[in-house]
């Protein structure tokens, strides 16, 4: 049975998991320090970088394994708001995006398909979270379809009870304001089994797996 998994959703000990404004000088808005113990390499698997099979490193892999299909708020693939201006801008990651799966982009606005060589497509969908779930399952192919965020995407399906598993790594580091990840959240964990691990690197990983219907 597909699983919808959220991965690698990096979060500060206040509780922000982005920062407010979205550039394209900075991509995840004032938030970098989120992101200085992640080896970015290891989404393709721990087998394609020479170094230890650490804790951090074997979790963060887990982004990729039996994915069919990624769902994704607009913020994420890039910094414009309103109608799509005809940049040719085709998201962060240039000409082969590491996803090599369909991936719906949520947004109110239009736009065609954009399709690359390596299996990425990205699919512009104005929908709410149970349809763009329901799209991204039928092109995973039974495979699982992976929440890739913002934390605000993230939240609305959580607050829709359609999330599987997350995998949380909260980060040592006090951001002081951004997007939150827990709001309006009350009492979630009583709907997973909650495990959590901490690291030498400082990280403490949160594994969520949803309890049985």
């Amino acid at each position: 049975m597909s699983r919808t998994r959220v991965h690698n959703l990096f979060v500060s000990s206040d509780g922000y998991a982005a920062g407010e404004q979205v550039t394209f000088e900075k991509p995840i808005g004032d938030a970098a320090a989120l992101f200085g113990r992640f080896d970015g390499r290891v989404i393709d698997g721990v087998h394609h970088i020479d170094e230890p099979v650490t804790v951090d490193r074997a979790l963060f892999s887990m982004w990729g394994q039996g994915i069919g299909a990624e769902i994704m708020g607009r913020r994420k693939f890039g910094p414009q708001q309103g109608a799509w201006p005809d940049d040719g801008w085709q998201g962060w990651w240039g000409d082969a995006p590491p996803f090599r799966t369909p991936v719906f982009v949520l947004t109110h606005h239009p736009r065609e398909a954009l399709y690359f060589d390596n299996g990425t497509s990205f699919h512009f969908v104005d929908a709410a979270p149970q349809e763009a779930l329901r799209l991204a399952q039928e092109a995973a192919g039974g495979l699982d379809v992976r929440l890739g965020g913002g934390p605000s995407s993230v939240r609305q399906f959580l607050e829709a009870d359609l999330v599987d598993f997350l995998h949380v790594a909260i980060v040592p580091v006090v951001l002081g304001a951004g997007v939150r990840i827990w709001d309006h959240l009350a009492g979630l964990e009583q709907r997973f089994t909650v495990e959590s691990i901490s690291t030498s690197s400082g990280l403490t990983h949160q594994l969520w797996n949803r309890n049985p219907r």
